[in-house]
């Protein structure tokens, strides 16, 4: 049976009325799953969609599309601007692997764009506050608001800083070779970590690259294969890691706007207050987390599990997060009201 026949066959019974699959299409740019365009007719009314499917391998930290799908749901219900789920599908596009239907949106997700194309000047004036108002909304969602949220990428292990430097030892115990520069940030952040705070959801990919966005701002918040609990200052420092600038070295927050301007935005959104520090130390463990994060695609290729010559790319810039992890450790935090 090919995709368009089991599209059909899955959706037939879930669908009221009459339905028509005009076409389905795999589309580029999901590193960690696969998507696929689909058009739809139902009771005459054209709907465009995406179908989001576990791949056949990931990154570690990453959840599979039956834990996402509820997450994605209690996002929209958040009031979060990210595109709205249907019809979670055992085996539809390979045997063992889930699949859901998402609402398609138009814009530009492309980083490069998004930080530095002239036609977006407007868009990146108002794209702090519209971010900042979307991730306090994340925010807002807890354990005690949605305990029926569980994740399996990232497991709880008590404080959020516990959970985080569990996860990181972890991966780099799996790496396939050691990595001294990683190995000195991670006794950084083992010796520096914070204590004491709040545990929220977080995206957890937050960051240039998953928003889309066109001339008037912010469309949608993509790709959440990566939430779990953990503390808000995680998404701020992972905002902030340099390889999600796209080369606007000078705008720390996303290759957007400068730190402050971000940290006042989110203040103002959330009713938090932005601790330097917290960050600057989540930042660091972003580094670590995604210099880490790029050999292990790397290692997707090089096994086999994947022939998409673009992880061996990604691969080859830990070197970056190596260096910038150590530069961090040396300049230490931005003071408040510093880019």
């Amino acid at each position: 049976m090919d995709l368009t026949e089991a599209v059909t066959s899955a959706l037939a019974p879930q669908v009221d009325g009459a339905l028509e699959v005009l076409e389905v299409r795999a589309l580029a740019g999901g590193a960690c799953q696969d998507l696929f365009r689909v058009g739809l007719r139902i009771n005459g009314a054209e709907r465009a969609m995406v179908i989001r499917s576990d791949a056949r391998s990931s990154l570690p930290g990453s959840i599979g599309r039956t834990e996402e799908f509820p997450v994605i749901r209690a996002a929209v219900e958040a009031g979060v601007r990210t595109p709205a789920v249907s019809w979670l599908v055992p085996d539809l596009v390979r045997e063992g692997s889930s699949a859901y239907f998402m609402d398609w949106v138009d814009g530009i997700a492309l980083g490069g764009k998004v930080a530095g194309a002239r036609e977006l000047a407007g868009a990146r004036e108002v794209l702090p506050g519209q971010l900042a108002e979307q991730l306090a909304r994340v925010h807002s969602i807890t354990p005690a608001t949605h305990p029926q949220l569980s994740f399996s990428g990232i497991p709880r292990k008590g404080d959020p800083v516990d959970t985080a430097l569990s996860f990181n030892a972890d991966m780099l115990d799996r790496l396939p070779e050691r990595h001294p520069a990683l190995e000195l940030a991670f006794k950084w952040l083992r010796d520096h970590a914070p204590r004491g705070r709040e545990t929220t959801l977080v995206h957890g990919d937050f960051r240039t690259g998953n928003f889309m966005v066109d001339a008037s701002g912010l469309v949608a918040l993509l790709d959440w294969e990566f939430a779990h609990w953990a503390t808000p200052a995680e998404d701020l420092g992972w905002l902030c890691v340099r390889d999600w600038r796209f080369g606007q070295l000078q705008h720390a927050a996303g290759g957007i706007c400068p730190r402050e301007v971000f940290y006042r935005a989110y203040e103002a959104a959330s009713g938090r207050e932005v601790d330097a520090e917290e960050v600057h130390w989540w930042e660091v463990c972003g580094n670590v987390r995604w210099a880490a994060g790029a050999i292990y695609q790397g290692e997707r290729y090089l096994s086999g599990q994947d022939p998409d010559l673009e992880y061996l790319a990604i691969a080859r810039r830990a070197a970056e997060m190596e260096y910038e992890a150590l530069r961090l450790l040396k300049s230490g935090p931005t003071p408040r009201g510093e880019v």
